[in-house]
């Protein structure tokens, strides 16, 4: 089968910024949210994003006028019925998502295949809740999508092997570079990233070193492009708090409990960057 058509459900940072790599890439692309508001708030990121990226000399005008005009915006799960490949970028809640996956199952021929970009639930657990599972399987793109080049790609254990060879073909076209990883909860990089940035809020907890110190040490100690708690604060403190609670309950193990700092910030509603304030404000 070749993709020609794909829908992306959610406009929010991974859901936009997939939309935007597939449209610059020729795809036609669905961007499909719960609201108006929420499709125009993502419109109008990509389109920042695509005016950033000519500024920066990274793509030409041309390239990016022509993948805005291929991008469509719909509330309405009935507008999926053309699409090849349907990829979920919603937050990171299990009933949710497979609520959102039998809604996009219930919509779409039999042929298409089903994605999701989850960072840490079970791609095997999230197929199990649509109809012909062997067509579902899990595409991990990294934030944010457009500068990133990693994606990836997670076999459950209903993935076959047709779905995962275009999987691997279509991040290939996006000019991304794909890994295989095991159904695990955190897959391969966050499994290593997210435990790290949480012990880096337990030193700051501690009161072993301050945020602008910690982040210091482990750029220049470590050769880290950006420190883990300004890290932490562009993932989003919620979206890293529900990775940490994943793996707390799929390993069963209290090496991966979150920080009680970290799930006191969420309380509070500091989310980082999308909030204005995190470990560091903005």
């Amino acid at each position: 089968m070749s993709i020609e058509h794909i829908a992306i459900i959610g406009a929010g940072t991974m859901g936009n910024g997939i939309a935007q790599v597939c449209a610059v890439a020729g795809y036609q692309v669905l961007m499909v949210d719960v609201s108006e508001a929420a499709l125009e708030r993502g419109l109008a990121t990509l389109g920042k994003n695509l005016e950033r990226q000519v500024g920066k000399g990274t793509l030409d005008a041309e390239r990016a006028t022509a993948a805005k005009t291929r991008i469509r915006t719909s509330t309405d799960y009935a507008q999926l019925h053309s699409a090849q490949l349907v990829i979920e970028a919603a937050s990171e809640n299990l009933a949710l998502k497979q609520r959102i996956l039998q809604q996009v199952a219930a919509n779409v021929s039999a042929e298409c295949i089903i994605a999701t970009n989850t960072s840490s639930l079970s791609v095997t657990q999230l197929a199990a809740a649509i109809e012909q599972p062997q067509r579902f399987i899990g595409v991990h793109f990294f934030n944010p999508v457009p500068m990133m080049a990693l994606v990836e790609i997670i076999r459950g254990l209903q993935t076959c092997d047709s779905t995962y060879a275009q999987a691997l073909l279509l991040t290939e076209k996006l000019g991304k570079t794909p890994i295989s990883a095991g159904n695990r909860p955190g897959f391969v990089v966050n499994r290593i990233l997210v435990p790290m940035i949480n012990e880096a809020i337990f030193v700051l907890q501690e009161g072993l070193a301050s945020a602008q110190d910690i982040d210091t040490g482990m750029r220049l100690g470590c050769n880290q492009p950006i420190g883990p708690l300004a890290l932490a604060d562009l993932i989003g403190l919620d979206t890293l708090l529900a990775i940490m609670q994943a793996f707390h309950q799929g390993f069963d193990d209290s090496k991966y409990r979150p920080a009680p700092l970290l799930k006191e910030m969420v309380d509070a509603g500091w989310l980082g960057r999308k909030s204005g304030r995190g470990f560091f404000s903005y």
